[in-house]
């Protein structure tokens, strides 16, 4: 006779919830693969191409997803469009972005080293236009030289 889902410890529950995000990631990455294909596209080459395709962020975004680590995308591409923010809610977003991203105890912290961090603390109380132009460069550099090279060879199928 079937208990049901009660009689299933919980840990297998969460591991089988953990699967089932991780499988759906990857769906979604063989799908953009595919489509990638069929339509003859060049895979990007560099990380700035891939930015400034609405395709390719898309796609970079899946395969972060699907390592738990899309913090540094969305801290860059916050970043962009804070930079074309102006006017009196620009200390707002600037506050904003530094709560969701740089404070040591934001939900979605990006990795800087603590030179980067302290300026930038200090910037908070009058922000610019570019008050995140270091850390949004140092994020790039990071992702560059890391997670960039792994999403190229996470497109190579067999």
């Amino acid at each position: 006779m079937c208990k049901g889902l009660s009689a299933i410890p919980s840990s297998c529950l969460e591991k089988a919830k953990g699967m089932r995000v991780k499988l759906s990631h990857l769906a979604e990455k063989q799908e953009w693969v595919y489509k990638h294909r069929a339509n003859e596209e060049k895979l990007p080459q560099d990380l700035e191409s891939l930015l400034n395709s609405k395709l390719g962020v898309q796609a970079f975004r899946w395969f972060l997803r699907s390592e738990f680590s899309e913090e540094n995308l969305e801290f860059w591409l916050a970043c962009e469009q804070y930079k074309s923010s102006s006017g009196p809610k620009l200390a707002g977003k600037a506050q904003s972005i530094y709560n969701q991203f740089i404070n040591p105890d934001a939900p979605r912290e990006v990795n800087l080293d603590s030179e980067t961090r302290e300026g930038l603390t200090g910037l908070m109380q009058e922000p610019t236009a570019d008050t995140f132009d270091e850390a949004q460069h140092r994020i790039f550099s990071l992702m560059a030289k890391d997670s960039f090279p792994r999403f190229q060879r996470s497109l190579r199928v067999p």
